[in-house]
């Protein structure tokens, strides 16, 4: 009984999670154009033949059509299964981590909603170049509800350290943006941020130090990845949003036990 715990906390979170993915695909084609999430149903992107519930299933309908629509025959693109696959694994890894790991179970409501909208504002920022308020500006209110849920359930409250979070990551993020103005950093990147850093800054202050470091070198190391290999020079403009999301991930995973680490080796 012990051992099929894990088995099946890993089907709940990794069966809600792709159902999650199958929805931010929607939102990832809607959203940009202004259009509702909720009507019409779902459609093929080529002849626009609704989908019927048996060709909805996360990442099997796809696998199953071969990648095409069952109307027209006309290729669906793989990003679909795989945005449905990058959820599912991240509410795998999130639920790891808050109920199996170092962390914190009170905070996993809100991790989950705030890093399904950060896949969602990654594939739309690399499409578009733009985060939308759409998706932005809800997960302040969603933050603060979640953070008022992790204090409620762990009778530990953190709002200096999320504040401190919410600050460093805005003044970080938001000079960039203030000095060249608008050029260097987008301003969906500066509203982007807070909401980022107060949820790190709640799990501790070292995530949130650590995962604004980790996007500042993963862009880095992407954009010299890019003048190399990509023909790119100082000019091209790169969106930063995923550089942002992902840092916040990896601040979350790695903070703690690296600033351990570090303060082990100053003794």
């Amino acid at each position: 009984m012990t051992t099929l715990i894990p088995v099946l906390a890993a089907v709940f979170f990794g069966g809600l999670g792709l159902l999650v993915g199958s929805f931010l695909n929607v939102v990832i084609h809607r959203v940009p154009d202004g259009a509702s999430v909720v009507r019409p149903r779902s459609a093929c992107p080529g002849c626009g033949s609704p989908i019927s519930a048996r060709d909805n299933i996360p990442v099997v309908s796809w696998l199953i059509l071969r990648g095409r629509c069952r109307a027209c025959g006309k290729p669906i693109r793989a990003r679909y299964p795989l945005v449905e696959l990058a959820t599912m694994l991240l509410w795998l890894l999130l639920g790891w981590w808050a109920l199996a790991g170092p962390g914190d179970p009170g905070l996993l409501p809100v991790l989950l909603v705030v890093g399904s909208a950060g896949v969602a504002l990654t594939v739309i920022d690399l499409d578009h170049h733009r985060l939308p308020n759409a998706i932005v500006l809800p997960l302040y209110p969603v933050a603060l509800a979640g953070l008022v849920i992790a204090g409620m359930v762990s009778d530990s409250w953190h709002w200096l350290a999320a504040l401190v979070g919410a600050v460093l990551w805005l003044v970080v993020v938001g000079l960039p943006w203030l000095v060249s103005a608008g050029r260097g950093m987008g301003f969906g990147d500066v509203k982007l941020a807070p909401v980022l850093g107060a949820v790190l800054g709640w799990a501790a202050v070292s995530a949130a130090v650590t995962g604004l470091l980790a996007a500042f070198l993963l862009g880095a190391v992407v954009g010299l990845g890019a003048m190399l290999f990509a023909g790119a020079d100082r000019k091209t403009a790169l969106p930063f949003g995923p550089f942002l999301i992902g840092g916040a991930l990896i601040g979350l995973l790695v903070g703690p036990p690296l600033s351990s680490w570090y303060a082990g080796v100053l003794g």
